[in-house]
């Protein structure tokens, strides 16, 4: 791995950072980048919800192109939907019309903005006027479609997270991040706990102790163990959401040379990974309610473990998240990422892959494999202080098996009679 100060140019999401850090005014979007898929996946990605919100959100957006574009040219089954009335409809302005009813949707206090994104993006595309307009509307039916396939999952209904208390006893007030999600309909898995792992390692453990020793050490917030360069590399991954992982896809497109429905394919494939990941390692979280560094490093006299020591003023690097601690949700996310583009094909032409981070200065990583990548977040998330090593092995092995199903259940071409 290497890394820079300047922010590599290979893909639209750079030139959209300041948007993404909620810096400046209306959106000026750049030249497209490859095709309109992957266009607009970074236009939704730079202003998406944060975290596991905003990768539904991209799920949808994703997978209303896919659908557009895939009623046009009929190469996969739907996932939602297959318009009837495609003939004479131009796939490009499908997608984007696609895009933006969905995101429109999702986030109706930016609707007259990302209608005036879209009245400008279709003038770039080319074609009969006629076929424009068509491709308009049969945008603007499947997005909506799609967004209705999952307007009432239960993404953000209320919080019901009940703290584990005794009556009268303070416990931190913080609302949970995700605390719905184990109930979530998933997009392609089957159920949540599908892929659940077993438990976290006993506490009385050798494993244990090592875990807790180690994080102790390098993810604490004056670390001495820790070098510049993983502290560097902690902070880089304290990015959340779509910004961290769809750049990604976006590199895999272009590299690939694929054609539209291919593209969009390929990206909503990606974004529901993605977003079943999250479903699935929030099941196994809210299930097994393990605790977090701070607090196990914290009570470390309580764990009936002669080899870790309680250090009572303990602070991780980073401002943990606010949900438990096992497994590992940026390891899953990853595994995910991972385990997709490998079972398409792997990096094929693409000899590296890079990543700018919103959350270290605009830091620049390269990755020339995709288990550097996955070992690369895993350290990270120790390093800032809030997984144990077993958890984040544990993670990307999830992750792995989640991405690997959704390969194998997603929109596959009929077979042949």
């Amino acid at each position: 791995m290497r890394t820079n100060r300047s922010p590599t140019t290979r893909w639209i999401f750079h030139t959209t950072m300041s948007l993404a850090l909620g810096v400046g005014g209306a959106a000026t979007w750049p030249a497209r980048a490859a095709d309109v898929i992957s266009d607009w996946d970074a236009k939704a990605s730079a202003v998406a919800s944060p975290a596991a919100l905003g990768q539904r959100e991209l799920a949808i957006v994703d997978l209303a192109m896919f659908d557009a574009v895939n009623s046009i040219v009929g190469r996969y089954p739907p996932y939602v939907t297959k318009d009837a009335d495609a003939g004479q409809a131009s796939p490009e302005a499908a997608a984007a019309s696609a895009a933006a009813t969905a995101f429109a949707k999702l986030q109706p206090q930016r609707a007259s903005e990302i209608q005036t994104w879209l009245e400008d993006y279709l003038k770039g595309v080319t074609g009969e006027p006629s076929t424009v307009a068509k491709g308009r509307q049969l945008g603007e039916r499947v997005g909506l479609r799609v967004y209705e396939s999952r307007a009432s999952d239960g993404a953000t209904n209320p919080d019901p997270y009940r703290p584990r208390t005794e009556a009268g006893v303070y416990v931190p007030t913080a609302v949970m991040v995700c605390p719905t999600w184990p109930t979530l309909k998933p997009f392609v898995l089957e159920r949540p706990d599908q892929f659940r792992p077993g438990p976290p390692v006993a506490l009385a453990s050798k494993e244990w102790a090592r875990d807790y020793n180690e994080i102790k050490a390098y993810g604490s917030r004056d670390s001495a163990q820790r070098t510049p360069e993983q502290t560097t590399t902690a902070k880089f991954w304290l990015m959340t959401g779509p910004q961290a992982y769809h750049p990604i896809a976006r590199q895999l497109i272009t590299a690939r040379h694929l054609d539209l429905v291919d593209s969009a394919r390929f990206m909503a494939m990606y974004a529901v990974a993605l977003t079943d990941a999250y479903i699935a390692v929030f099941d196994a979280k809210y299930h097994y309610n393990f605790w977090r560094p701070v607090t196990a490093i914290r009570n470390g006299d309580i764990d009936r473990n002669p080899d870790t020591e309680r250090d009572p003023t303990w602070e991780p690097l980073g401002s943990t998240p606010v949900h438990p601690e096992y497994p590992c949700a940026h390891c899953i996310l990853s595994g995910a990422a991972a385990a997709v583009i490998a079972s398409t094909g792997g990096l094929g032409e693409l000899h590296e892959f890079t990543l700018t981070s919103s959350t270290a200065n605009s830091v620049t990583h390269r990755w020339s494999d995709l288990e550097s990548f996955t070992s690369e977040v895993a350290n990270a998330r120790i390093w800032a202080g809030f997984h144990y090593r077993s958890s984040t092995q544990v993670g990307t092995a999830q992750g792995q098996e989640v991405g690997r199903y959704v390969v194998t259940h997603f929109a596959q071409p009929a077979k042949p009679h």
